[in-house]
């Protein structure tokens, strides 16, 4: 049995075909699996009240990645923030971060070195990290308000059915007291003006009386012999 010509070159036609599908696969598959400078992103973020810069790394074929953050200064100048970290890279992403109280639209640096036996970088990730136009909270608290207990107004007792007896003018006015500095009355004056008896007013007007008599008796006799004696 032959195999004609026709029939063998569509057999090399085909498997040229599969050869070069498969070279492509593998291509894309290695492609896939490259670690590069785009496997890296870097934002500015809050967490919390502090401000954060926080590096992912996509790396599907998980190679050792340093990373280093520089504050980019006046004229140039660099500040590095922290330490260099590490990450190992992963198809859904691993993030390290870097604590840095950054000001408003501050822009930063992030250089990815990769030195493995597959894979050597030395890159930016590019373009440099700007930061929010407004700080990160400081997540300064105030006390809560306290709202005052509501007041049970106070019972009220029924009034009874029997009217109080109010006091009587004689019973609520004190008696007037008599002053211990007012001089006190004289017994006789006293028993005088109570009863009017026992008083010795009339027997001093029967003695003055009887006086005025003899005086006047003694002077009518005493005028009368002076007259007698001179008439002799």
């Amino acid at each position: 049995m032959t195999i004609s010509r026709r029939t063998a070159r569509r057999s090399a036609q085909i498997l040229g075909v599969a050869a070069a599908s498969t070279a492509l696969a593998m291509s894309a598959a290695g492609s896939a699996l490259a670690c590069n400078i785009r496997d890296f992103s870097a934002a500015a973020s809050c967490d919390g009240s502090k401000g954060v810069i926080t590096v992912t790394d996509k790396d599907a074929s998980g190679q050792t990645a340093t990373i280093t953050v520089f504050l980019e200064g006046p004229a140039g100048n660099e500040t590095p923030v922290g330490q260099p970290q590490t990450v190992k890279g992963s198809a859904a992403g691993t993030p390290v971060t870097f604590d840095e109280d950054w000001k408003p639209n501050a822009e930063y640096r992030v250089h990815v070195t990769v030195d493995t036996e597959k894979f050597k970088f030395d890159k930016d990730i590019k373009p440099n990290v700007t930061t929010p136009s407004e700080a990160c909270s400081k997540g300064e608290t105030t006390a809560p308000a306290t709202t005052a207990p509501a007041t049970t107004p106070p019972a009220t007792t029924p009034a009874s059915e029997t009217p109080t007896p109010t006091a009587s003018a004689s019973d609520s006015t004190a008696p007037a007291t008599t002053s211990s500095n007012a001089p006190s009355p004289a017994a006789g004056d006293s028993n005088l003006a109570e009863t009017g008896a026992n008083s010795n007013t009339g027997l001093i007007a029967g003695v003055a009386g009887a006086l005025v008599v003899v005086g006047g008796g003694a002077v009518f006799f005493g005028m009368r012999r002076r007259g007698a004696n001179s008439g002799r």
